[in-house]
């Protein structure tokens, strides 16, 4: 799986293309609770061998979608007397052999050990969770949409250490307003899906305040805004690529750039090939190829890269 610990594969051309066909690669058959069926999948992350692990948000389980499957299996549902309830999100941390779910109904994050079911963990309690990621030193990353801060914890903290946000619901630079995704690169730097302000930050290491690097320009749809932000992911050499959830697409920014590209999707809701409905999770497997987890279709697409 993809271990957030690293940044994306190795895009090495820059403003690289994806065809704009999507390939139907886990659900798509209607909303339900069936192996071959998701229903509003959220956070999403593939591996080396192309398995899809999905957090099938209202299906309340986690998901492991093996490469060219017509179905999906559970791996997650629910630990020694609990339920997952409403999975935000999923992350591999591969050093420890588990995985790290945002359970967000129950205000908590846990690490399952998906090699042996009876050491479930519960790492952070009482947080709104919605966004997680993991540096390549192990730290765990969390946003708190209530709280309006993404906090920094070492396994064993109680309160963990805040590193964005925590100055009350607003749009100034030191302010978040329903953070949602997530992502740390290589250099520590924070990327923060705001989600109500319609933007993406980045937060340096220790800085007090962060800065705008995609949207910022309140809602809509030209390119230069953005309409409720989810999913986002910066490659090696810090392109930003975010599902533009309401508008339907998936944008690509550099910091500093007045305006966005659209990478896939912008034709429109609807279910075509060209088409999102509320996408929300965002992925790369070794090839480079994105995956989309396209929520109000309870599927996950696959945009293949153009060679």
């Amino acid at each position: 799986m993809t271990d957030q610990r690293i940044c994306p594969p190795m895009i090495d051309r820059i403003n690289s293309t994806w065809k704009q066909n999507g390939i139907n690669v886990a659900g798509g058959n209607g909303r339900g609770n069936q192996s071959n069926q998701l229903f509003l999948p959220f956070g999403i992350s593939v591996d080396d061998k192309k398995t899809i692990y999905i957090a099938d948000y209202l299906n309340n389980r986690i998901v492991e979608w093996k490469s060219d499957s017509t179905n999906g299996q559970v791996i997650a549902d629910g630990y020694e007397n609990n339920r997952l309830q409403t999975p935000k999100n999923v992350i591999f941390d591969k050093e420890n052999k588990s995985l790290i779910i945002c359970d967000h109904h129950n205000k908590q994050v846990i690490r399952w050990f998906y090699e042996n079911e009876t050491k479930q963990q519960i790492l952070i309690s009482d947080i709104d969770c919605n966004g997680l990621a993991i540096d390549k030193d192990g730290f765990i990353y969390a946003s708190d949409w209530n709280k309006n801060e993404v906090r920094q914890w070492k396994e064993g903290d109680q309160n963990g250490r805040i590193v964005a946000g925590a100055n009350g619901r607003g749009n100034q630079l030191n302010q978040l307003n329903s953070p949602s995704f997530i992502f740390v690169d290589k250099y520590y730097s924070l990327y923060i899906s705001d989600e109500q302000n319609h933007r993406v930050m980045k937060w340096r290491k220790d800085a007090k305040e962060g800065i705008v690097v995609a949207g910022g320009n309140g809602q809509g749809n030209s390119l230069n805004k953005l309409f409720g932000p989810a999913g986002v992911i910066v490659d090696h050499v810090g392109q930003i690529y975010v599902a533009d959830t309401e508008n339907e697409r998936v944008m690509r920014w550099s910091e500093g750039d007045k305006e966005g590209e659209i990478i896939v999707g912008g034709n429109g809701r609807g279910s075509e090939p060209n088409q999102l409905d509320g996408p929300i999770g965002l992925s790369f497997d070794i090839e480079e190829n994105l995956y989309v987890a396209d929520s109000g279709n309870h599927r996950v697409q696959k945009f293949l890269i153009n060679i």
